[in-house]
């Protein structure tokens, strides 16, 4: 490997060495951990492939420095702005029909993964895409392409052209592939976009403001309704782990009760002195678990996501109990045996601000009972109180008739005690966490032991 080597095409541009240092570099911005040791195990991959071949150099990349399949959507989106297929100027072709749309309908007709139908994406690119974002300065949109092009306008003939008869699962299937093949060329467009605008303001710029952090570290606050339900398929792990972690807690410090023949037959060999006793084997249990949800509209991501966990810790635990909150708290349980997961049945709210004071006394008055000796309560919130009474005592009587008691907070450590937030105040009661992402959610578990 030498400096001078180029990727992607023509001119200019940062040598292979400067770009594949970057390229980690940013990767480990973006939340993936990439090791000196897998940097080099890259390096090591790169002297032995064709760089010319711009698909294998990304699969040596990934083959050595991705871990998980979540961290794969953010390694390509990068990888993209760093070797991208072409670099400066595409100019659009002069030969063929003039007509893009007519060009653009034969493509749809082909293979979603023609490479031909991406080369087309940049040409289009290059021959709409440039306007005017502001008084005197030129930048670079999709569109403008997909307004010159309007794709979706042509599934109609395409599927008139393709079919013999319409209807059925032959029209169906015809459908999927161009819908298909119109989204490749939406993505492809927005990828020559993006390495555009990164051509000119600079990579680095252009990938901190693009590319999404994977989805086990997107904060639970500023999380989208799609980001949610792909944070579905972390949930199930997290909450076998929960469990077992609390089961061995539980097991810790607890010896079993004497085995008074055992002992007394281990005596024998000592001459009926007992003095190694034995112990009966503790009976295996799974936790009991209470759950102190805060719903209010401040933290509604984060407790849309620690009500998918209660729903898979039902499964790990002989018993869940799950309550809501605003200034008001009721019993949930029986809400989260349905999939919506809708919060407008419960009696949670009476003026709408969060009162966490008014929230304990009266999960002490109504719902004490839940706690006991072999019980785990978790609560999620994120301490804000609006300047009400904070209810320490009560607190201290809840998290003492709990075997373990736990807060987890999806605010950031720095803005603990700013404002109304009380979290020293009730972390001096509750061991609190910060827990603003699933990546931290896996770290307090993993602490737990």
């Amino acid at each position: 490997m030498t400096p001078e080597i180029q990727v992607g095409g023509r001119g200019g541009g940062p040598a292979l060495i400067d770009r594949h240092v970057g390229f980690l570099h940013a990767l480990r911005e973006h939340g993936l951990p990439v090791s000196l040791a897998e940097g080099l195990d890259a390096a090591k991959a790169l002297t032995c492939i064709d760089l010319s071949e711009r698909e294998v150099l990304r699969e040596a990349y990934a083959a050595t420095v991705v871990k998980r399949p979540a961290h794969r959507p953010g390694f390509d989106a990068l990888f993209d702005l760093w070797f991208p297929p072409v670099m400066g100027e595409t100019a659009p072709k002069a030969d063929g029909p003039t007509d893009p749309r007519e060009q653009l309908a034969e493509l749809l007709k082909g293979d979603p993964s023609d490479p031909a139908l991406a080369q087309f994406a940049r040409e289009m690119v290059a021959r709409f895409g440039q306007v005017e974002a502001s008084p005197g300065r030129q930048s670079w949109f999709s569109y403008p392409v997909l307004r010159a092009l309007s794709p979706g306008t042509l599934v109609a003939g395409l599927l008139n052209q393709m079919l013999p008869v319409r209807g059925g699962l032959p029209e169906q299937r015809a459908r999927t592939q161009i819908n298909t093949a119109i989204k490749s060329f939406e993505d492809a467009g927005a990828d020559d976009v993006r390495r555009r605008i990164a051509e000119e303001a600079g990579i680095e710029r252009i990938a901190k403001s693009t590319v999404k952090a994977p989805i086990d570290q997107r904060d639970f606050l500023r999380a989208t309704r799609a980001e949610l339900a792909e944070l579905r398929r972390e949930v199930y792990p997290l909450a076998r782990r929960l469990a077992a972690r609390l089961t061995i807690k539980q097991k810790l410090g607890h010896r079993g009760r004497l085995d008074f023949r055992r002992t007394v037959r281990a005596s024998l060999s000592t001459g009926g002195v007992p003095l190694n006793t034995r112990l009966k084997p503790k009976r295996p249990h799974r936790p009991e678990l209470v759950i102190l949800c805060d719903a209010s509209d401040s933290v509604a991501a984060f407790s849309h996501f620690t009500l998918l966990l209660t729903v898979a810790l039902r499964e790990q635990f002989t018993k869940v109990r799950a309550f809501a909150f605003v200034d008001t708290v009721d019993e949930i349980t029986a809400i989260l045996t349905s999939d919506d997961l809708d919060l407008r049945q419960a009696d949670i709210r009476r003026w709408g601000r969060t009162n966490y004071g008014h929230v304990f006394d009266q999960f002490a008055e109504r719902y004490g009972d839940a706690l006991g000796p072999k019980s785990s309560l978790l609560i999620l919130g994120d301490a804000r109180s609006n300047y009400q009474p904070p209810a320490l005592d009560t607190l201290k009587v809840l998290a003492k008739k709990a075997r373990h008691a736990y807060w987890l907070n999806p605010e950031p450590h720095t803005q603990w005690d700013t404002g109304d937030s009380l979290a020293t105040a009730y972390g001096s009661v509750v061991a609190m966490s910060e827990c603003r992402n699933v990546a931290q959610l896996s770290e307090f578990i993993q602490d737990l032991a």
